[in-house]
C-alpha cells in the first residue's frame, strides 16, 4: 500500500508543530518517570528545603542591618551589573562542560524510545539547577540584590534577578550545544579548546592591562539593572518584558543546535571507551590496586575531566579577576568540593555499573574496597580544589597567621564533610547509572536537587564560620575550632566504611547499581 504523504495530512508545518508539543508532553512523562525513581518523601523535602532556601535568601537580607543604605549595600548595588555579566558566564561554562545539559534520561534507557531532541533540550533546562555553582551563584545574586536595595524596593529587583537566571540559563544552552555539535566534528575537540585558550588568554589580557572593569562597565546589564531598580513602574514592566523575551526566544532557538548535534556522534566518549591502553606492573597491596582501578575509572571518564576543568579553573579565574581577600577564600573549597561529589561522588558506586559484580569476586577485604574507593573521591576532590585555591592566591597578597590558618583548616574540613557525606549517601541511596556520558548525573533528578542543597548549606555555614575565625588574629583558634569537625566526619566516614562492610547492606548496594 502507498505510504507517501496525502492531502489530509496535513502541511508540513503543522506537522512539525505537532511534533514539537509531543515532545513537550514527553518532558512531563520522563520528568515523573524519573521521580518515580525516588521516594516521594524525599521528593518532597528535597522540594521544600530548596524553596525554603530560595526564599530566604531573597528576602531575609533586605531586613539585615544597613541594607539598602550606603556603604556596603551601595557597593553590591554598582557591581549589579558584573554579577549578571558573571552568571551568564556561569551558566554558559557549566552548560558546556556537561555537553549541552544534563540528561533527563540515561541515553542506554532510551535505544529502544527515541526521544525527540527538543525533549533532551527541555529537559537540560530544567536540570540546570543541579549544579552546585548554578544554586550557590543564584542565591547570591538574589541576596545581594535583596541587601543592597533594603526593606522597601527589593521585591521589583528580585524578580528581576530571577527571570534573569532563568533567561541567561536558556541562552547558555544555545551556546552549549552549539559547542558540543561542534565537538563532534572532524576537529571539533581541537577546536573547542582552542577557543577555550582564546578566551582564558583575552581575559587574562584584559585583567592585565586593567581594561576589564571598562568592559563590564560597557555591559547591556548596566541598562538591566537601572531598570529593575526603581521599584514597579514602566521601566520596570519593559524591562521585564525584554528578560522574558530573552527567555522564551532561546528556549526556542536552544532546539535547533539540539537536533543538529543530535545527529552526530560523541567523539570524544567513543575514543576513551574504543582506545587502547598499556598495562603497568602490579602494584604492591591490594588497596593500591583498587586505587589505580578507581582512579582510571574517574580521570578517563569524559565528564569527569570537564568537570574538573570548569570546578577548579572557572571559580580561580573569577577569584582572580575579583582580587578576593583571604578572608573570603574560605568560600571556594566548599564550593568546588561539593561541585566534584555532585560529579559522581554521592553515588560512588555506581562507577562500575555491570562490572561492579565482577569486583565483588575479587579476593580482596571490603574494607579495602571502602578505602580505596574514599581516597579515589578525595583525591579528586583536593586537585579540584588546590586548583582554584592556586588560582585565587595569586593576588591575594600576603595572608596573616590566622588567614592561613582559617583557609588550611577550612579546606580539610569541607574535604572530609563532603566525602563522609558522599559515601554515606552512596550507600543509602544508590542508583543504576551510566556515567560513560558527558551529561550523565548520578542520580535522579530531584535527588541531585536535594544532594545539592545539602551540600551547598552545610559547607556554605562551615566557610562562613572560619571566614569569622580569619578576622581573629590567634591563629590556633582555627585549628580548635576544626578539630570537632574533622573529628565528627572521621566517625561518620568510619560508619559509613562499616555499612559497606556489612554483607546484606554490599550486597544491596551492588545489586542495585549494577541492575
Amino acid at each position: 500500500m502507498p505510504t507517501a504523504a496525502s492531502s489530509t495530512d496535513g502541511s508540513r508545518i503543522g506537522h512539525l508543530l505537532r511534533e514539537e508539543w509531543w515532545a513537550v508532553q514527553d518532558v512531563g512523562h520522563l520528568l515523573h518517570l524519573r521521580a518515580s525513581t525516588v521516594r516521594r518523601r524525599r521528593n518532597a523535602i528535597g522540594l521544600a528545603v530548596f524553596v525554603v532556601i530560595t526564599v530566604a535568601a531573597s528576602v531575609v537580607p533586605a531586613y539585615l542591618p544597613h541594607a539598602g543604605g550606603k556603604g556596603y549595600a551601595f557597593n553590591l548595588l554598582l557591581l549589579m551589573p558584573s554579577a549578571l555579566a558573571g552568571f551568564q558566564l556561569l551558566a554558559l561554562a557549566s552548560a558546556v562542560a556537561s555537553g549541552g545539559g544534563r540528561e533527563l534520561v540515561p541515553r542506554d534507557q532510551l535505544v529502544a524510545y527515541p526521544v525527540n531532541p527538543t525533549t533532551d533540550h527541555l529537559g537540560a533546562l530544567l536540570l540546570a539547577p543541579l549544579n552546585i555553582a548554578w544554586l550557590l551563584q543564584c542565591w547570591l545574586l538574589l541576596g545581594s540584590a535583596s541587601f543592597a536595595l533594603g526593606p522597601h524596593f527589593f521585591l521589583p529587583a528580585v524578580i528581576g534577578a530571577f527571570l534573569w537566571v532563568l533567561a541567561a540559563t536558556a541562552v547558555a544552552q544555545i551556546i552549549a550545544w552549539s559547542m558540543e555539535g561542534l565537538r563532534r566534528l572532524r576537529h571539533g575537540i581541537t577546536a573547542v579548546r582552542l577557543l577555550g585558550a582564546v578566551g582564558l588568554v583575552t581575559a587574562a589580557s584584559l585583567q592585565i592591562t586593567h581594561r576589564l572593569s571598562d568592559v563590564l562597565d560597557a555591559l547591556p546589564t548596566q541598562w538591566l539593572v537601572t531598570g529593575l531598580i526603581g521599584g514597579f513602574s514602566w521601566r520596570w514592566l519593559l524591562t521585564v518584558a525584554l528578560i522574558v523575551g530573552i527567555f522564551v526566544v532561546a528556549v526556542v532557538l536552544g532546539a535547533v543546535p539540539a537536533h543538529l548535534t543530535a545527529r552526530l556522534q560523541p567523539r570524544e566518549e567513543l575514543r576513551v571507551e574504543s582506545g587502547r591502553y598499556r598495562a603497568r606492573p602490579m602494584p604492591s597491596s591490594d588497596v593500591a590496586m583498587l586505587v589505580r582501578v578507581d582512579r582510571a575509572s574517574v580521570w578517563r571518564a569524559v565528564p569527569m575531566r570537564r568537570g574538573l576543568v570548569v570546578l577548579s579553573v572557572g571559580p580561580g579565574l573569577v577569584s582572580l579577576a575579583g582580587n578576593l581577600p583571604w578572608n573570603q577564600l574560605t568560600i571556594l573549597p566548599g564550593l568546588v568540593a561539593s561541585g566534584g561529589a555532585l560529579l559522581f561522588g554521592v553515588n560512588a558506586w555506581s562507577l562500575e555499573g555491570r562490572g561492579a559484580l565482577w569486583r565483588e569476586s575479587l579476593p580482596v577485604q571490603p574494607s579495602a574496597v571502602f578505602t580505596a574507593r574514599a581516597w579515589v573521591i578525595l583525591e579528586f576532590l583536593v586537585v579540584a580544589s588546590a586548583i582554584t585555591l592556586g588560582l585565587a592566591v595569586l593576588r591575594a597578597g600576603t595572608p596573616s597567621a590566622a588567614e592561613l590558618s582559617a583557609v588550611l583548616c577550612t579546606w580539610a574540613v569541607v574535604l572530609l564533610q563532603v566525602v563522609s557525606a558522599a559515601l554515606r549517601w552512596s550507600l543509602r541511596s544508590p542508583y543504576a547509572v551510566d556515567l560513560r556520558s558527558a551529561r550523565a548525573t548520578p542520580a535522579p533528578p530531584l535527588a541531585m536537587v536535594g544532594y545539592s542543597t545539602k551540600l551547598a548549606a552545610s559547607t556554605t555555614v562551615t566557610s562562613l564560620v572560619f571566614s569569622g575565625l580569619s578576622r581573629v588574629e590567634a591563629w590556633p583558634l582555627s585549628v580548635l575550632v576544626a578539630a570537632p569537625f574533622v573529628a565528627w566526619s572521621l566517625l561518620r566516614l568510619l560508619r559509613a566504611r562499616d555499612g559497606w562492610v556489612d554483607a546484606p547492606t554490599r550486597a544491596r548496594v551492588v545489586m542495585t547499581v549494577a541492575g
